[in-house]
């Protein structure tokens, strides 16, 4: 056998170094283990031919400041809140959308309140994050029970905040989404007072920022990535054991709670359609005329339609009847 030389062994070392240096770094944004726990649970993160390091956020809109700032070059953010960042001025488009069942977007009670329903809220107090989708379910909430935001009292808080805020009594209710919902119902028994289903689209996004989308490299380190996302969901919503127990490892929930907060979203990605687009629209148009969007946006400049992911759709969407969030 030859021998291997110091010499030999410098080189080798060389050349590894290079190579690894060669290699596109591609930063990601995630939000309660949303992307990063699909891949790991589906093995999809192996072999990876640039590097990934994760950006782990509690809510959109820390997330939000950081795509605008563009110290991430890609995140996995709500519709609502994805407008906000594009109203702030970040300079991102969204690649691909995720499609879930909005049940888990919801308002949550205490179990002895004695709120009954949306059109009971006039004059109680709201906890949500400022511009989340939270907030969104709430102010549809309401308009469908004949209220408005002048009806109500809104405290911002992070989700942590928010549920103790709820829980002391601080507030009458916390308008929050998956994983915290489930959470919520199965840890702290809290009740569902009004779900999300016909009052948000359910979608969910990818986007990225426009100085990302520009380099060549990165731009087909994304379209790697969501391939491989799309097949992890594939792969998770066959195995929801599998990938509960890996989501409850990366952030901390009780698999009980991860396995009922996957199991009733039904996720599947898909490449942005026109469906997408006009759904956002809608959302802009609703934030807009609640005056908490200064200006009107017209979305379909920040979506970037050129992006595929696996399988004839990226997945089987939800039932459209079932419709009324390191290194």
């Amino acid at each position: 056998m030859k021998q291997i030389t110091p010499a030999l062994l410098l080189l080798a070392i060389s050349v590894t170094t290079t190579a690894n240096a060669e290699k596109i770094t591609l930063q990601m944004a995630d939000q309660k283990g949303g992307m990063r726990a699909v891949l790991e649970a589906a093995g999809k993160l192996q072999n990876l031919p640039y590097n990934l390091r994760w950006a782990e956020f509690p809510a959109a809109a820390p997330l939000g400041e950081a795509l605008n700032a563009g110290a991430v070059d890609a995140g996995f953010i709500g519709d609502a809140p994805l407008l906000f960042a594009e109203a702030g001025g970040a300079r991102v488009k969204a690649i691909a959308v995720a499609k879930s069942d909005a049940y888990g977007t919801a308002l949550l009670v205490n179990a002895g309140s004695p709120l009954t329903s949306a059109a009971s809220l006039k004059g109680k107090s709201i906890a949500t994050n400022r511009g989340s989708i939270g907030q969104f379910v709430a102010l549809k909430a309401l308009a469908a029970a004949g209220l408005s935001a002048r009806d109500v009292t809104f405290r911002f808080l992070d989700p942590a905040d928010a549920k103790l805020a709820l829980i002391r009594g601080s507030v009458d209710v916390w308008a929050t989404w998956e994983p915290y919902t489930a959470f919520a119902e199965t840890q702290d028994h809290l009740r569902v007072l009004v779900n999300g289903r016909g009052l948000w689209s359910g979608n969910t996004f990818v986007a990225a920022t426009d100085s990302a989308l520009a380099n060549p490299e990165k731009r087909r380190a994304l379209q790697d990535f969501l391939h491989r996302l799309s097949d992890a969901q594939q792969w998770a919503n066959q195995h929801p054991d599998s990938y509960s127990q890996t989501l409850s490892k990366i952030i901390g929930f009780p698999q009980d709670a991860v396995k009922l907060s996957f199991e009733r979203r039904h996720m599947a990605w898909q490449p942005i359609d026109a469906q997408t687009v006009a759904q956002q629209q809608q959302t802009a148009d609703f934030y807009h005329q609640s005056g908490l969007l200064p200006v009107a946006l017209q979305v379909a400049p920040t979506f970037d339609y050129s992006f595929t992911l696996s399988g004839p759709a990226g997945g089987k969407a939800p039932d459209a009847s079932r419709q009324q969030e390191v290194q």
